[in-house]
């Protein structure tokens, strides 16, 4: 394949009680359409700004300092002209850059930006809410440095694992929009705009991908445009030409005064800053004596890395064992169910009880499974624990004697020397047994009585 460039723009909404510019709440999901406005944040007349959100650039610099970048000595706002129906003053207000030549996963950080959030249009009904129109946003830009979406989704996972462990962004569906660049050698680049989601990204970047390869297989030139991600459909479509920064026009805002970076306040954040993932991993690794690959799952939710080290250090589980299950089988569960460990409803203690009973052996996988199940879909009952293994040999022979008597082809199989015949066996057994069966002593019985031929 072509060599593949990618970049990122990357749109986050700060975690702030206020907007950019104004004292209104910069609450706007689950309330009615355009109340949560003023003056200033819908660009009446004589609706001049305030000065910016100090929360907002705090939660900025705690980012910056977070991907190694350095910080300007001051910056200011200019004006972004564009016409939209969601934006009321058809500008908008982005700083210049506040932090650049920053770092992770090998991807340089070009630069990070605060800028206001639009107003809300749905396409659908031509109708306006501009209750967002003002929300704190950073603009993350990175270098073209990626080569597959895969590096893409690795970058934007540890980017929002930094966000989790410095709070300094909202979490919410749709509070982050990310533009990615994309070109391939000979042709030219094309910004995919307002991409909702990881997944998102991969699937954008993978289709575009594939159109820009056909295009120079054939010949045809790769049209420098702006296109637009379908999430539904999977593909990407043209917007419109790629606009450069002279058709947005950028003047500096006659309205707002220059900011300095307070120097003090940076350091004072630094020493406050948490260890953060890359960190985390390392020091797991040789602490615990964990996988690497566990510990960067582990260490990619704060929650889920505060619940392993607390019993690691406590030395109440093996931390290999519980490395691997954290990162297997309780994440399987958690993706399934798009849902952060610290979101979850599991009960603590009783996840410890859980842990207890399975690696002592008490529990079958097959019903740890369920009763985890269970505890994240809110279903349950404590009687569940109750389910321990059973390693009574006369019960399981008596199912075996009946699982070999339904299934005598397979037992046939296995006695002619088709020993995977033996697992077919063994899972109807452990069905029969509502998965509680010991599956060592289940396998003990079975080669033992088709060794000896019985029936």
């Amino acid at each position: 394949m072509d060599r593949v460039i990618i970049g990122l723009e990357i749109h986050a909404q700060l975690r702030t009680d206020a907007k950019l510019f104004c004292e209104c709440s910069a609450k706007y999901r689950d309330i009615e359409p355009n109340t949560n406005l003023c003056p200033t944040c819908t660009s009446q007349p004589g609706g001049k700004p305030m000065s910016i959100n100090g929360r907002a650039l705090e939660n900025l610099e705690k980012l910056a300092i977070a991907l190694g970048a350095k910080f300007e000595p001051s910056f200011y706002f200019m004006r972004k002209h564009y016409f939209y129906p969601d934006l009321p003053s058809n500008y908008q207000r982005t700083s210049t850059p506040i932090a650049s030549d920053g770092m992770l996963r090998n991807v340089r950080i070009r630069e990070l930006h605060l800028e206001e959030d639009p107003g809300r249009y749905e396409l659908r009904n031509g109708e306006v809410d501009l209750n967002r129109s003002g929300v704190p946003l950073v603009e993350i830009v990175t270098d073209p440095d990626m080569r597959s979406p895969e590096e893409a989704r690795l970058f934007l996972q540890e980017l929002q694992a930094i966000n989790d462990y410095i709070d300094s962004v909202r979490e919410e569906p749709g509070s982050m929009k990310i533009d990615a660049n994309v070109s391939l050698a000979g042709g030219n680049r094309v910004e995919i705009k307002n991409i909702n989601s990881f997944k998102g990204v991969v699937s954008a970047l993978t289709y575009e991908i594939t159109r820009q390869s056909n295009l120079l297989r054939n010949q045809k030139t790769v049209a420098m445009e702006t296109r637009h991600y379908s999430e539904k459909q999977g593909i990407t479509m043209s917007l419109r030409k790629k606009e450069t920064s002279e058709d947005y026009r950028y003047v500096p805002d006659p309205d707002m005064l220059g900011y300095d970076v307070d120097g003090q306040e940076v350091e004072k954040l630094r020493k406050g800053m948490p260890e953060l993932p890359a960190m985390k991993v390392k020091r797991f690794v040789a602490k615990f004596g964990i996988k690497e690959d566990d510990a960067e799952v582990i260490a990619g939710e704060r929650a889920l890395a505060d619940f392993f080290e607390g019993y690691a250090k406590a030395k109440k589980f093996d931390c290999v064992k519980l490395a691997q299950w954290l990162r297997g089988d309780l994440k399987k569960q958690l993706n399934y169910r798009n849902l952060a460990f610290g979101c979850s409803k599991v009960d603590r203690k009783t996840m410890e009880l859980l842990l207890e009973k399975y690696f002592s052996g008490k529990l079958t996988d097959r019903t740890m499974e369920q009763i985890l199940i269970a505890m994240l879909d809110g279903k349950f009952e404590s009687s569940m624990l109750g389910q321990e293994k059973i390693s009574d040999t006369g019960y399981l022979e008596e199912i075996a004697n009946k699982v070999i008597g339904q299934e005598t082809k397979a037992a046939g199989d296995y006695r002619k020397g088709e020993e995977k015949a033996i697992n077919f066996l063994a899972g109807k057994v452990m069905k029969e047994s509502r998965g509680r069966g010991d599956i060592r002593v289940v396998l003990e019985i079975l080669k033992k009585k088709l060794g000896m031929g019985t029936d």
